[in-house]
């Protein structure tokens, strides 16, 4: 039986964008994902719920996030769910489940979404796609 792991997801970031590197020099960035749903309970009153997302996307991708993303900016989110098993301070085992992003692309228009993206990106840039792994990155930024 075939199986599937895929996520969608169109929402805001909570935060700036964090990104660091590997040992190995690889850009890594995490960012949180807000995504809201509304609906009408059985008593008709109106509800709104917020979803909160954790994304981590690597490479060229990891970069551009963390230089044209901010709090606040409207990002479409492409990828699979995974879940880190680690162990915190006091050495218990813990696990986060988050979107191992294949592809992001920003949605907000120039001057929209936190901080001004920079001058040289165009309306239509910001689609970026992390290769598999162990594939070579692209080395070609859209804008």
């Amino acid at each position: 039986m075939a199986s599937l792991n895929m996520v969608q997801l169109i929402g805001r970031l909570g935060r700036d964008v964090e990104l660091r590197y590997t040992q190995s020099g690889n850009p890594v960035a995490n960012f949180n994902l807000a995504t809201d749903e509304s609906y009408t309970d059985r008593d008709g009153n109106r509800v709104q719920r917020t979803e909160w997302h954790r994304v981590v996307a690597y490479g060229k991708t990891a970069e551009n996030c963390a230089s044209y993303l901010h709090k606040g900016s409207l990002v479409y989110v492409e990828g699979s769910l995974q879940t880190r098993k680690w162990t915190d301070q006091n050495g218990a085992e813990r696990y986060t489940t988050e979107i191992k992003a294949q592809r992001v692309q920003f949605l907000d228009r120039k001057g929209e979404g936190g901080e001004q993206q920079p001058q040289n990106q165009r309306r239509d840039a910001g689609r970026q796609q992390t290769p598999p792994a162990g594939g070579d990155y692209m080395d070609d930024v859209p804008f």
